[in-house]
């Protein structure tokens, strides 16, 4: 995967993760919270335990796509040939795609061995950065 690529398809992640939490937090699906949803949201429902995981999982998300974007900054800076960033790239991805529904399903242990594989991936391409600084 191009880190171009990979960098859209996070961004599209990134904005569905989003999308997830505002809705369950607002209960977007039913009309009250769609009406919710569209307003000012000054006066949010508490959130559910899915909600409020769904948030924090959006959050990390927007930190971890933050941190990617400028690894793969650097690595373009560097010089990195594309080729040499397809695996980690693809590996970033794969785990930040895993990383949402673990989260959401509350699966703690699995949720912190899935965003460790992403943290790596993203060594990895720091790592290649810097070799070729």
């Amino acid at each position: 995967m191009s880190p171009h690529a990979m960098l859209v398809a996070a961004a599209a992640l990134t904005w569905t993760m989003l999308m997830v939490a505002s809705l369950g937090r607002a209960r977007g699906w039913t009309v009250p919270g769609m009406r919710v949803a569209l307003g000012n949201r000054d006066a949010l429902p508490e959130p559910s335990p899915f909600a409020a995981r769904a948030d924090r999982a959006a959050k990390n998300m927007v930190e971890n796509l933050a941190l990617v974007a400028a690894l793969l900054l650097g690595a373009h800076w560097a010089a990195v040939p594309p080729e040499r960033l397809a695996d980690p790239c693809a590996l970033f991805l794969a785990a930040r795609v895993v990383y949402a529904p673990v989260y959401w399903a509350g699966v703690v242990g699995l949720r912190t061995a899935v965003w460790l594989v992403s943290v790596a991936a993203m060594a990895w391409i720091g790592a290649l950065a810097l070799a070729l600084a």
